[in-house]
């Protein structure tokens, strides 16, 4: 069985009620599904999923949630080669902050992208501006990534 790893980056739990959310909808494509909360560039690099989904919101000035900035800090730091890594990108922010909504997302998308990794589909970002509960959003895009990026397995 295929593996999906979600990365979770979040502050108040918004980016992590995402990442259960739309786990179900991969799991019933035929993914073995496993969220992380504190992920390591082992988890990343050396046990290497089949398909990644990022889920993390942006804090302060378009800064990283404090539990996923050690993974970033080894990812900038090593700068290990992720040419096999596909994945998406779900990015939840606020435009009411100008130039840095979904600043984490967007730093995250640029680093994984020059280390080699194919984003598959568009980077879903949501502005909590707009959208209360951002799994309203993030369900169906989760739904429309897995049929148009053919990852159905199951």
């Amino acid at each position: 069985m295929p593996t999906l790893k979600i990365y979770v980056g979040t502050m108040y739990g918004g980016a992590l009620d995402v990442a259960e959310q739309v786990k179900p909808l991969f799991e019933e494509a035929g993914y073995r599904v496993t969220i992380l909360e504190q992920a390591t560039l082992d988890d990343l690099v050396d046990d290497r999923p089949d398909l990644a989904l990022f889920c993390l919101s942006t804090t302060g000035s378009g800064d990283f949630p404090g539990n996923i900035v050690p993974l970033v800090r080894e990812l900038e730091e090593r700068s290990p080669g992720l040419v096999d890594l596909r994945y998406g990108l779900i990015a939840l922010g606020d435009s009411s902050y100008g130039d840095t909504f979904c600043g984490a997302g967007r730093h995250l998308d640029a680093l994984l992208e020059g280390l080699g990794a194919q984003r598959l589909g568009e980077r879903l970002e949501v502005d909590a501006m707009e959208t209360f509960m951002a799994d309203d959003a993030a369900l169906p895009w989760a739904e429309a990534w897995i049929a148009e990026q053919q990852l159905q397995v199951a």
